[in-house]
């Protein structure tokens, strides 16, 4: 991490290390998450009609926790970034598992994990997915909780269910892409890749709060 600050960054790598670990280890990186969602849903700029569920792959070079064999890239050691998006496309919930954890082991926490964001419009009214998170146990789970899931069923529906809403969580994952150190995982601490993809969700969000205030 610290081998990419620039100079005029003001600090020795190993202190910038120690910082970046203290502040991981306080929550930082999600309080500053929130208080941008919060700003946002205060000035009613979170679409709240469904939220978007997905997950893609990295592969790991390092790592220890959080780490598993990829099943798509022939048992290579990676990480796997679940992402949970508001129905634009702005990411509410992140998370970190090892590759081979099923998409469908990550769908619960990552719906419980929606913050209660201050908000006019309250909170999702639909769920969407691909096939790889349908079940009938979800299916209920969801609806005992009045949301509506509209989730691919598989040999019936191909993913393509999500129609012109999955393009939204696709490109929600490849803005979190576009930040360098969530392309490959290099962190030997799953605390610490799961704090840059918390970090990446704070600033794809605060980007869309920029526009908004110049």
């Amino acid at each position: 991490m610290a081998v990419y600050l620039p100079e005029s960054f003001g600090v020795s790598p190993a202190t910038a290390h120690r910082r970046f670990s203290v502040w991981t280890e306080a929550g930082l990186w999600r309080r500053l998450h929130r208080a941008v969602l919060d700003e946002l849903g205060a000035r009613g700029e979170l679409d709240w009609s469904s939220a978007i569920v997905d997950a893609a792959s990295v592969r790991a070079k390092k790592g220890g926790s959080l780490t598993g064999p990829n099943p798509v890239d022939r048992g290579k050691k990676g990480s796997k970034l679940h992402v949970l998006s508001e129905g634009q496309g702005l990411p509410l919930v992140v998370a970190v598992s090892g590759a081979n954890l099923h998409d469908s082991q990550a769908f619960k926490p990552l719906i419980l994990g929606i913050p209660a964001v201050r908000s006019r419009r309250g909170r999702p009214v639909k769920v969407r997915a691909d096939k790889a998170y349908y079940s009938a146990e979800h299916l209920r789970w969801l609806r005992d909780r009045r949301l509506v899931p509209r989730i691919a069923r598989p040999g019936i529906e191909s993913g393509e269910r999500l129609g012109r809403h999955r393009w939204k969580i696709e490109r929600s994952i490849a803005w979190l892409f576009g930040y360098r150190r969530l392309t490959v995982r290099y962190e030997r601490k799953g605390s610490h890749f799961l704090a840059f993809l918390g970090l990446a969700a704070a600033l794809t969000c605060y980007k869309r709060l920029a526009k908004l205030t110049t």
